[in-house]
């Protein structure tokens, strides 16, 4: 199976369903949603070359308009039997953000989420990716409040009722460092400097009076 045919199944099923994906044509991008395999951090451009193998982990994107709400939402996928190593990166960057939601306090701080997944991930000697955030989502695509997913020297913004914002740590088996592909042409496919695998997960949440509520569970 490649990655085109993954975005093939997105875009019928979203249309088919009432939704429009946000991603296609959104500052050039091509595509219907994002793949992305291995070494890239994200915004993987779905390509007919790229065929799925044995071993592979993968990332799929997907942000959906229903009504005139943007929902945004991610998952990995572990092609058959995978390495212990890229295993274990998938598993402790699920974990990662469960610690980033279960931090996630109404009128606590927004930079509690970073503290908590950095936690984690300094433990497995992982790195955070820092050149890109959750965000808020609702009526625009990307909004406030700029959510990172490492620790910060201030405690942030406020956490109040009615919020909704994404959580999705990126996750990099070696350095945290990444670069953007010079041979893309759409300036999209994030890749990690060292050319180790990288993992990612992502939900959006609403934060209500007494805790959270997932909305793209």
């Amino acid at each position: 199976m490649t990655t085109l045919e993954i975005d093939d199944i997105v875009a019928d099923f979203t249309e088919k369903n009432g939704g429009k994906c946000a991603p296609y044509l959104y500052e050039k991008f091509p595509k219907h949603c994002c793949t992305s395999l291995n070494d890239c951090v994200c915004h993987g451009i779905p390509k007919e070359e790229d065929v799925l193998e044995e071993g592979d982990i993968l990332n799929v994107d997907v942000t959906t308009i229903l009504d005139g709400y943007y929902a945004d939402a991610n998952r990995m996928f572990i092609i058959g039997k995978t390495t212990p190593e890229k295993e274990k990166l998938v598993n402790v960057t699920k974990e990662c953000l469960d610690a980033g939601i279960a931090a996630v306090k109404p009128w606590g701080f927004i930079n509690a989420i970073g503290d908590a997944i950095q936690t984690i991930c300094d433990k497995h000697h992982y790195g955070v990716v820092r050149d890109l955030c959750g965000h808020g989502v609702g009526m625009k695509f990307h909004d406030e409040p700029e959510v990172c997913h490492y620790r910060q020297k201030k405690d942030g913004m406020l956490i109040v009722p009615g919020m909704v914002f994404t959580i999705e740590p990126m996750i990099n088996m070696g350095t945290y460092k990444v670069f953007i592909d010079a041979d893309d042409p759409y300036g999209w496919e994030v890749y990690t400097e060292d050319g180790k695998p990288s993992a990612q997960w992502e939900k959006t949440l609403l934060v209500t009076e007494d805790g959270v509520e997932i909305i793209t569970e």
